[in-house]
């Protein structure tokens, strides 16, 4: 289904427990086309020493299913690094799809200002790089991390994080993000593209005054 696609909306679900007792949960997802459709669903699995004690580091399995229940596309991400001072064990995210066959990887890369990460094949050859901005905030506005060549001159689409307003920041991890890529782009690729969304998520916008 991915193929047809050139945007794809990744909205996280309310979770009401979180908005009242602030208590990080499993965050579930639905992945939308841009008529606002339904086409898969995601599920993040981790236990809750994971979520309280790592929180933005923690590892986990995010199980991506068609609307038909069947598991499409995984994503794993295991325990690492993030910061400017470890650039040896920075984050890495694994893209299954179908579940079993390697898609892809997401590589964080080290940088002392800005956010960037290579897309890598299943044979971990680079194909992407994605590029985000100095400050991740975004006050009152949307963030774009910009998808690009490998010489990171051209830009070829983008990964946006949606400011969705005053109440859902402030009480909820809740988030709305975009990803806008060429339609002809590898379908592998699109699904690694999704895993690097995931990645992002939970690297800068998991605190619940992000986005203010």
């Amino acid at each position: 289904f991915l193929k047809q696609l050139d945007q794809i909306i990744i909205h996280q679900q309310v979770e009401l427990l979180e908005a009242i007792l602030g208590t990080e949960t499993s965050s579930k997802y639905e992945i939308k086309n841009h008529l606002g459709q339904r086409v898969y669903f995601a599920v993040e699995e981790n236990d809750c020493f994971d979520r309280k004690l790592c929180s933005p580091l923690r590892s986990f399995t995010i199980r991506i299913a068609d609307n038909a229940g069947r598991e499409v596309i995984r994503v794993i991400r295991p325990l690492r690094c993030n910061s400017c001072c470890f650039p040896c064990f920075l984050q890495e995210v694994e893209v299954q799809s179908p579940p079993g066959t390697i898609a892809g990887y997401v590589v964080q890369n080290w940088d002392p200002f800005l956010p960037k990460f290579t897309i890598q094949n299943e044979s971990k050859e680079d194909v992407l790089k994605i590029i985000g901005p100095c400050a991740t905030c975004g006050c009152f506005e949307d963030v774009d991390f910009e998808v690009k060549a490998l010489n990171e001159m051209t830009t070829i689409g983008k990964i946006s994080k949606y400011w969705s307003g005053f109440v859902n920041n402030v009480f909820t991890n809740t988030a709305n993000f975009g990803i806008q890529v060429p339609v002809d782009l590898d379908v592998r690729i699109k699904a690694v593209m999704i895993g690097a969304c995931f990645l992002i998520d939970l690297m800068f916008f998991e605190n619940s005054l992000d986005g203010l």
